[in-house]
């Protein structure tokens, strides 16, 4: 059994996520209204000073074509 774990932090996932918004083709506008959400919703997701609900989390991911389980730094 292991007993080995590395903290998961929220601050991480936000970067994670910033960098996927950024590298993605789609401008803010577009990804906030595929989401349906204002677009200043998803700047503050940009600026790290919100984080998504868990239902918008996994239509972004989707939206960004990323698995959340690499956003949320659970991929090994």
């Amino acid at each position: 059994m292991c007993y080995c774990w590395v903290m998961i932090l929220l601050k991480d996932i936000q970067k994670r996520l910033r960098e996927e918004i950024k590298a993605c083709p789609r401008s803010q506008k577009e990804i906030a209204q595929k989401l349906g959400i204002n677009p200043s919703t998803v700047s503050k997701y940009l600026n790290q000073d919100k984080f998504p609900a868990i239902d918008t989390f996994a239509n972004l991911c989707e939206i960004l074509d990323v698995s959340a389980d690499e956003i949320l730094g659970l991929k090994k």
